[in-house]
Formats: C-alpha cells, structure tokens, sequence
C-alpha cells in the first residue's frame, strides 16, 4: 500500500526503528501519521504526526486509541506494530518477563488485527506491517524469551497474510537485523559488537532502514529485511538445520561472555 495520502499508525515511535517509520511515511505523503509510545511526551513531533500515549500490551488501550483515531482522522489505513521487547535470557527466565514479551511482541499485534479487521474486511482494504526480528526466522544468541516470541510473531504474520489475502488485507512482517538503536546497544554496550554477533551485514542507520521498510510496504511485500544479505542466511539455515545449529553453537561460546 503506498501511504501517500494514508493515514498510519505506528506503535514503539518514540525513537529507533519507530521513530524513523514515523520520519519516512511522512516523507512518502502520508496524511497523517499517529506516532504512540507508553509516554506521548517522548515522541519527537511534527508536520502531519500525532503523538498518542498507548501501552500496546494493553488491549482496552488499543482498542480505544483506534477508535479515537478513527473519529478524529478517519479510517486507519496502516498500522504498524513496531514496538518490542527485549532482555528475557532462558528458561531460568521468571515467568513475568515471559509474560511481559509475550504480550508486547505478540498479543499487541494481535489485539491490533483483532480490532482493525472488521473495518478492513468491509472496505477490503488496510495494511498490517508488524516488527518481528531476524530472531524470529534465525535465532537470538542470549535471548531465548525474545527469540521465542518473534518467532511467534512472525507465524501469527504468515497466518493473517494468508488467511485475510482474499479480504484485500495486506500483510508485511519486518524482519530487521542489526539496526544501530537503543535495543541493539543494549544488548551488548556496542552497536558493532551487537551486530557481528547477529551477522548479516553491518549496522544499519534507523532512516536507511525505514526507507528500504516503506519502499517494501510500498510494494506489499511481505517479508521484509532490512539486511538482504540475510536471505544466504535463511537459505543455510534451511539446507542444513544441523550444521547451522553446530554452527551457532560454537559462535555462542565465543560470544556469550558478550551478552553476560
């Protein structure tokens, strides 16, 4: 869907990968642009965007945010469920930091598509972008919980794009790799540690990657990777599950004093 004359939604907006969506749609003439984050104030304002408080694991909350739009904006033509979580670790992880990345990665798009789809399936038209992560196709050295949800995050992706294609719905699931935010810092205290750790490519600024996402969404795509270069991942990966697992393993013994 080009968001030219559209009105988009994007959650996660007050810095990052959100933050630079919310830059990109309005440079690709987006009408208006609803930029929400748990704080309203900490999102950078400007022509065409909106800023919304909204607490995305929070189901009333989305379906209240979406209704106030749709009364003062009109109808919702994108929506893009950026925002994440991170930091779980493993199974030794307790169950409210499971709880927490499991609504914000999953059930936040959940409760986004359950609320839109009605309306979208009516006018049989409306696009759903959501951010799952590399993680979600690959793994996530140190991050089992993150790296359990995206996946999660992605199969709910795949099923609505193919279940709602016939509805006029578009799907896309971005799948960035190492973009140079907040949350890639912190996994490691360095953005360029973090990234030779993911592999695929350097780091990535947030506007080049929002541009290749918009000129992606643009197009209806809907698999959507910031780094091209992972596709020869992916295809390892599925060629040899086992010697990739081997292989990974050995990068985590290398890397896990890292992430500690």
């Amino acid at each position: 869907m080009d968001p030219a004359g559209r009105t988009a939604v994007v959650t996660g907006a007050a810095g990052g990968i959100g933050g630079a969506i919310t830059r990109a749609l309005v440079g690709a003439g987006a009408h208006t642009v609803i930029a929400t984050d748990v704080r309203a104030d900490s999102i950078v304002t400007g022509d065409r965007i909106v800023p919304m408080a909204l607490d995305v694991g929070d189901e009333a909350a989305t379906v209240a945010l979406i209704d106030a739009v749709e009364r003062e904006h009109g109808p919702i033509d994108l929506w893009f469920a950026n925002a994440g979580l991170t930091g779980g670790g493993g199974a030794e992880s307790p169950n409210e930091m499971w709880d927490a990345q499991w609504r914000v990665n999953v059930m936040a798009h959940v409760y986004a598509a359950r609320a839109l789809l009605p309306g979208w399936i009516e006018r049989g038209e409306g696009h759903l972008i959501t951010t799952a992560s590399m993680a979600g196709i690959l793994t996530t050295l140190g991050d089992g919980v993150y790296a359990a949800t995206k996946h999660a995050a992605v199969g709910f992706a795949e099923w609505l794009a193919i279940t709602h294609a016939a509805d006029g719905v578009k799907v896309s699931c971005i799948c960035p790799g190492a973009v140079d935010t907040a949350m890639l810092r912190g996994s490691t205290g360095n953005a360029d540690t973090a990234a030779a750790a993911i592999g695929g490519g350097g780091v990535l600024a947030p506007d080049e990657a929002a541009a290749r996402i918009v000129d992606a969404v643009r197009a209806d795509a809907f698999l959507i990777l910031t780094h091209p270069e992972m596709h020869e991942y992916m295809e390892r990966k599925a060629s040899d599950t086992d010697r990739w697992i081997r292989g990974m393993s050995r990068q985590w013994e290398r890397a896990k004093d890292v992430f500690s």
